[in-house]
């Protein structure tokens, strides 16, 4: 309904019975039923973001910053606590967007109805509607609240609502949903239902009850427990070998605290937004628009896709695909008798449908002209038009088939040619038209919602891609089955009584509602499946929150747009594969830094606390580790942009492989640094050979993010023009400081310039041996 209702008294008479409310009786129930709203408890927005500190990373990082502040290192720990801050600021910002569906839900509420209150009609806002109120509905109004019909025709459109294509036509009795638009007709209406008890709120509630699994933070602290679960043996081994061999505590404590500072990913949560960031501006480029930087990721390991039918890989509009001529009448005949029978003025979906492929294929050889027309009426099931030709007189009717078949008398066979083209899931429409005095039956218009051009090739590519794609749709199994089988989908189909069953095998379901849709994602992902779902109509918001990945179509509902993680701007879904392999690309790049990340982290454990029982001194310093760990992080932060190569299967975190490969890397390099350190106390006093120790980790941390950026050799994948930067700022910057004896003790640049070349030597012996677990690692 218009926000600008008119109060004028509609000319359809509201039987006696009904009187409308009286404006005390309509407060009272206000009190009683609550406004015709969605109430959303919210959340102080400063508690809201405080709770954005309150979780395993935030711990990790919040730790890391009090052994900073312990440590005496106030530079690091400011920081770690703008990493901190800008991870929370982050993630505050992304909640609110996900919290403007419901703010929407509101929105479409706020609007005026034409109500009668105390015995004359009035316009009043559709937040103040209760139970018993009764409303005028036209064309083009949004029903304000579910109600019954007590007086009128109507035909609406609830596509948005339920997914259904064609119009439903109600009359005296029928029952209309709020949310739905009125396309033709005119009724008035005791409304039976409002606010969050309305089919439109509750369709609210499921939206606001719905909660996307994400795996990001699952990923992160696994991560983060391997790495802490070892560096607490290596700490607790170090200090009782400290207790035993009594080394000073004021030595041994900052060192153990390095130990686990180590340990900490501080850059593990920044790098991935960074990356996510930056693959969102790659995918607005490519028609997609990204509301929520965690389904970037999340794509990469979808490994199902549930598609709405209706306006995703439909048009979303009725299309007259065959004409069935009877009686001796052509296919010409039946279109023409039928476009005289329709009215462009009343934009009904069927009559502007016949009326695009009259004016396509127009007959000139009929010359009838209308002179009068009676439109479609739901009680008859039929439109009628009278038409006339050099003074003769003659009819054309269009309508039900059954409803026609009986006036013209026709023979039953006739019907059954309805039924069959019926039975394929389109919309049968009769035309007839009188000939001497009788009226005969010309023959049946088939309709149909058509795919859209390029929905087939999309989805093949997608199952190229390993990915399976599923129909879910509110029309019945005949006409889901139908389009589904011509877009390559499948063929098997089960209504919603499979998803409530658990039964999930089937390629299509059909009959479905808002709640079978979030059912179906939320037993995908319980079967540890991640699902991603499309659609556009405010059915489909509630399981595209709930999805992984929800994405909305570009013609889609504001209501759809706000609950989905993903935007396409452009028609259809064709752009969503490039959005897949744009999320495969950045799963590939996570994967490069964490799997580097935990490489340093065992590597420089191990050498740290093993020399420490191996050599009995410090085979380098505290102030060392630090500038370390930062200058490794300062090249493995442009791995965001790298130039990778995606993979054509889902992707899936799997930590026990990425341990074993990140190990084996990880103790080759171990064997090379212990190398170093004898080797250099061989020729160079302690502190030299602590700076020199000190640049072999640098090295070889930097051949790490190379031998793992890529599975097979890695020169054979040309790294991103940023990190190639980083790495040789990387080699200037720390060489320097190490030569000219900044922040450490010099070093020769004789043995500076003799490291990078063994460690260019190694990096090609660990690339051959790395191949086979690496392969391993993407294949899962």
């Amino acid at each position: 309904m218009s926000a600008t209702a008119s109060a004028t008294s509609p000319e359809v008479a509201v039987p006696a019975a009904i009187k409308g409310l009286s404006s005390q009786e309509a407060a009272t129930r206000l009190l009683k039923y609550g406004p015709n709203a969605v109430v959303e408890p919210k959340s102080h927005p400063v508690r809201a973001f405080l709770m954005k500190f309150w979780a395993p990373v935030p711990w990790m990082l919040e730790i890391t910053f009090i052994l900073e502040m312990a440590l005496r290192k106030p530079v690091e720990a400011v920081i770690i606590a703008l990493l901190l801050v800008g991870n929370a600021i982050l993630g505050f910002v992304q909640e609110g967007r996900a919290q403007a569906s419901l703010e929407i839900l509101r929105h479409r509420l706020e609007i005026n109805a034409r109500v009668m209150r105390d015995g004359k009609w009035q316009p009043v806002p559709a937040h103040d509607l209760v139970p018993g109120d009764c409303v005028y509905l036209r064309m083009g109004d949004m029903v304000p609240a579910d109600a019954h019909l007590v007086q009128g025709q109507i035909e609406v459109d609830q596509s948005a609502l339920t997914g259904e294509s064609a119009p439903v036509e109600l009359a005296v009795n029928g029952d209309v949903r709020s949310g739905s638009v009125v396309k033709r007709g005119e009724a008035a209406a005791e409304v039976t239902a409002t606010g969050a008890k309305s089919f439109f709120g509750k369709t609210a509630e499921l939206v606001r009850t719905a909660k996307t699994v994400g795996h990001m933070e699952q990923i992160i602290f696994a991560i983060v427990k391997y790495l802490l679960i070892m560096d607490v043996v290596l700490v607790a081994v170090v200090l009782i070998y400290a207790a035993i061999v009594g080394i000073a505590w004021s030595i041994i404590l900052p060192f153990a605290l390095i130990l686990l500072v180590a340990s900490v990913p501080v850059a593990l949560p920044a790098t991935f937004t960074l990356t996510q960031a930056t693959a969102s501006l790659e995918m607005a480029d490519n028609n997609v628009l990204v509301t929520r930087l965690s389904a970037i990721q999340e794509l990469a390991g979808m490994q199902q896709l549930c598609c709405d039918k209706t306006g995703t890989l439909t048009l979303n509009e009725l299309a007259l695909e065959q004409i069935q001529a009877l009686n001796g009448a052509t296919e010409s005949d039946v279109l023409a008798f039928a476009a005289q029978t329709c009215d462009a003025g009343t934009q009904d979906p069927i009559d502007m449908a016949i009326l695009k492929k009259y004016q396509a294929n127009p007959d000139t050889n009929f010359h009838w002209k209308r002179s009068k027309l009676i439109p479609f009426d739901p009680a008859t099931k039929r439109a009628e038009a009278e038409l006339e030709l050099d003074g003769q007189k003659t009819r054309a009717i269009k309508g039900a088939p059954v409803t026609l078949a009986a006036l013209c008398k026709s023979q039953p066979d006739i019907l059954k040619q309805a039924d069959i083209l019926a039975a394929a899931g389109n919309r049968v429409v009769g035309v007839a038209a009188q000939s001497n005095g009788e009226l005969k039956m010309l023959g049946f218009l088939s309709l149909r919602d058509p795919p859209r051009p390029e929905s087939h090739e999309t989805i093949a590519k997608l199952q190229a891609l390993g990915i399976r794609v599923r129909m879910v749709t509110g029309d019945g199994q005949a006409t889901a089955r139908a389009i589904s089988s011509q877009l390559g989908i499948g063929d098997k189909s089960a209504d919603r009584s499979a998803i409530e069953n658990g039964q999930l095998d089937a390629d299509v379901f059909a009959g479905v509602f808002p709640e079978d849709k979030i059912a179906l994602v939320r037993q995908l992902q319980a079967c540890h499946i991640i699902t991603g779902m499309t659609g556009d109509g405010v059915n489909d918001a509630p399981a595209l929150k709930q999805a992984e990945v929800g994405i909305a179509v570009s013609n889609a509902t504001d209501v759809a747009r706000a609950a989905a993680s993903l935007v396409l701007t452009k028609p259809g879904i064709s752009h969503l594969t490039d959005a897949v392999i744009i999320g495969r690309k950045v799963y590939r790049r996570m994967l490069t830094y964490t799997t580097n990340k935990v490489t340093k982290t065992i590597q420089i454990g191990l050498f740290l606390s093993l020399g420490l029982l191996i050599t009995g001194s410090l085979v380098t310093t505290p102030r060392l580790v630090l500038l370390l760990l930062f200058a490794n992080d300062f090249v493995t932060m442009s791995l965001a942009s790298d130039r990778v190569t995606p993979a054509k299967h889902p992707d899936r975190w799997n930590m026990r492989v990425l341990m074993s490969a990140s190990a084996l890397i990880a103790v080759s390099w171990l064997f090379y640094c212990f190398a170093v350190f004898y080797v250099g106390r061989h020729f160079l006093p302690l502190p030299t050979t602590q700076t020199l120790v000190f640049l072999a980790l640098v090295f070889s941390g930097l051949a790490t993010v190379y031998i793992v950026r890529d599975t097979g050799a890695f020169w054979r994948s040309r790294p991103g023009t940023l990190l190639l930067l980083a790495t040789f700022g990387d080699v200037v910057v720390v060489s320097c400081l190490a030569v000219f004896g900044i922040l450490m003790v010099a070093v020769p640049v004789k043995f500076v310039l003799a490291l990078l070349c063994i460690t260019v030597i190694l990096m090609f012996i660990l690339d051959a041996l790395k191949r086979p677990l690496l392969r391993r690692l993407v294949s899962t």
